[in-house]
C-alpha cells in the first residue's frame, strides 16, 4: 500500500497524462512587430475594409509587409511555389498573418525559421519546400475531388444528401487557403489551375436555388457558402436568407465562413451585426435554427478579436458557432495541436469544435495529408479530455460517399493504403444505380506514409 505521503501531488498527477491542459488566455499579437504595420493604430486594425485593402496578394506585397524579417531564400522558395505548384491565388488578411510566427525573434535568420516552421503559414502561404518531393499530388487525385459540380441541380446548388445542401453563393473569399476542397472554382486562376467561372449573374442563380428549394420539400437544411459568405454584399445576402426562411420544409441554415477566424472585423461591422440580428431574430421567430460555421486549423488563430465576433453573433440571436477544420499534417496533425486548439476555441471563444475534416485529395496537396490510420489514432488520442459535446470527429470526406467517422471504413487494406467504403444514400445523380448502397468506395493513403511495398507498387501505377 502506498504511504500517505508518497502519493503524488495533483502536479504530478497532471505529468503523468499523455496531454495537460493548461488554461491559456486569448492574445492578440502585436501587429506592429512588422515593419510594414509599424504605425498602424489599433482603430485601422480593427476596420475591416483596412483589412480587406491591405490583404497579401504577392510576394512583393508580403515583403512590404514583412521586409528583411524574412530571407531572400524565403521570398524565392514562396515565388517558386505560386509559379509552379500552387492550386491557390495568394490572399491573406493582415488579421491572419499576424498569427503566424508569434514569439519569433525580430532577426531574419530567426524569424523566417520561425515562419517556415509557423502551423498557419504552412497551409495559408505554402512554399516551394513544404511539397512531398516525390509525391506531390496522389495519382488519383483531383481538382473537384468531391465531385461537387456533378453533383450540381442548378449552377452552385449541390444536392449530394438527401436532406441537405450545399448553396455556393459566391466563388471568392477573403482569403485563399492552399488546401482549398474547392480549389477548382474559388479563387483567381494561377499557373497551375484555370479555374471554373460561375457564369449566371448572382440575381438568377439564387432565384434557380430558392425555386428548387420550393419544389424539394424533401430538403430540410441548406449550408449557405462559397467561398465564403463574408464575400456577398450583405443586402444580398440577407435577402437570400430572408427567402431561404420563408420555405416552410427548411428547418436548419448553416453559414458558412471562415472569415469569422480570418477577417472577424467583417463580423463586427455594425451593418452586418444589425443585419445578422434581423435574420437570427426571424428564423427564431419562425423556429429554424440558425448557425455559423467557422474554419479554424491551430490555436494561434484564436484571437480575442474572433472570440469578439463569435461571442457578438450569439448575442444577436445566431443558435450556434462551430468549427469545421481540416486535419493536416505539420498544422494540427497531432493530440496535443488538436486538444489545444479545440480548448481554445470551446473554453476561451464559446465556439464548438464540430470536425475536423480529412484533407482533401486535390492535387500538390499530399504534405498535407495524413492517412486513414493516423487519424484513427488522433480520434483515440482526443478522447476524454474536452466535454463530450465538444469533443470533435474526426471525419473522411469519401468521393461519392460523404462524410464518415474515420472508423466507419468497411475494410482497409494498410499496405497499399487503400480503404473501402459504403453508405446509405443516393446521391442525385445515382437516382437509378442499383448497386450504389452495395458499392465499395475507395479512399487513398497517402503514399509516403505507406511502407516499402506499398510505395513500389504505386510507383509501377504511375
Amino acid at each position: 500500500m502506498t504511504a500517505l505521503h508518497d502519493a503524488p501531488t495533483a502536479l504530478e498527477r497532471l505529468d503523468r497524462q499523455p496531454y495537460t491542459y493548461v488554461r491559456r488566455e486569448l492574445v492578440e499579437p502585436d501587429w506592429r512587430r512588422f515593419p510594414g504595420w509599424a504605425h498602424v493604430t489599433e482603430a485601422q486594425w480593427r476596420d475591416a475594409q483596412w483589412q480587406r485593402v491591405n490583404c497579401v496578394k504577392n510576394v512583393k506585397q508580403l515583403r512590404k509587409v514583412a521586409g528583411d524579417l524574412l530571407t531572400e531564400e524565403f521570398y524565392d522558395d514562396l515565388a517558386a511555389d505560386q509559379q509552379k505548384l500552387a492550386t491557390m491565388s495568394m490572399l491573406i488578411p493582415p488579421q491572419m498573418v499576424n498569427t503566424m510566427a508569434v514569439d519569433a525573434a525580430l532577426t531574419p535568420g530567426e524569424f523566417t525559421e520561425a515562419f517556415l516552421a509557423d502551423p498557419v503559414r504552412r497551409y495559408m502561404l505554402p512554399v516551394s519546400s513544404d511539397r512531398d518531393p516525390r509525391w506531390p499530388s496522389h495519382p488519383h487525385s483531383q481538382r473537384d475531388s468531391l465531385h461537387e459540380a456533378e453533383m450540381w441541380v442548378v449552377e452552385g446548388l449541390t444536392h449530394r444528401y438527401p436532406t441537405k445542401v450545399l448553396a455556393e453563393m459566391v466563388s471568392t473569399c477573403p482569403q485563399y487557403c492552399g488546401h482549398c476542397t474547392r480549389m477548382d472554382l474559388v479563387g483567381n486562376s494561377t499557373p497551375l489551375v484555370d479555374k471554373h467561372k460561375l457564369s449566371l449573374k448572382p440575381v438568377d442563380r439564387q432565384d434557380q436555388m430558392i425555386e428548387y428549394l420550393k419544389k424539394t420539400p424533401g430538403v430540410r437544411d441548406v449550408v449557405v457558402s462559397g467561398g465564403d459568405v463574408a464575400n456577398v454584399p450583405w443586402p444580398q445576402l440577407e435577402s437570400f436568407l430572408m427567402r431561404l426562411l420563408d420555405i416552410e420544409t427548411v428547418r436548419d441554415v448553416r453559414l458558412a465562413t471562415k472569415a469569422l477566424a480570418g477577417l472577424p472585423q467583417h463580423w463586427l461591422q455594425p451593418r452586418v451585426v444589425e443585419g445578422l440580428e434581423r435574420v437570427a431574430r426571424t428564423a427564431a421567430r419562425r423556429g429554424v435554427n440558425l448557425a455559423i460555421h467557422t474554419h479554424v486549423n491551430h490555436a494561434q488563430s484564436v484571437t480575442p478579436l474572433v472570440a469578439e465576433a463569435a461571442r457578438t453573433a450569439r448575442e444577436v440571436g445566431v443558435r450556434d458557432v462551430r468549427n469545421q477544420g481540416v486535419l493536416m499534417r505539420g498544422v494540427n496533425a497531432t493530440p496535443d495541436d488538436l486538444l489545444d486548439l479545440c480548448f481554445a476555441l470551446q473554453g476561451e471563444a464559446n465556439i464548438l469544435p464540430y470536425y475536423f475534416y480529412m484533407c482533401d485529395m486535390i492535387p500538390n496537396a499530399e504534405h498535407w495529408r495524413v492517412s486513414v490510420w493516423e487519424a484513427q489514432e488522433l480520434q483515440h488520442a482526443i478522447m476524454g479530455y474536452l466535454p463530450g459535446y465538444a469533443t470533435p470527429r474526426i471525419v473522411c470526406d469519401v468521393p461519392y460517399v460523404g462524410k464518415r467517422w474515420v472508423h466507419q471504413l468497411a475494410e482497409y487494406d494498410r499496405e497499399l493504403g487503400i480503404s473501402y467504403w459504403t453508405k446509405n444514400y443516393r446521391t442525385g445523380i445515382e437516382l437509378e444505380d442499383p448497386e450504389a448502397l452495395d458499392r465499395r468506395y475507395p479512399y487513398y493513403d497517402p503514399i509516403s506514409t505507406l511502407g516499402e511495398a506499398g510505395q513500389k507498387w504505386w510507383a509501377g501505377q504511375t
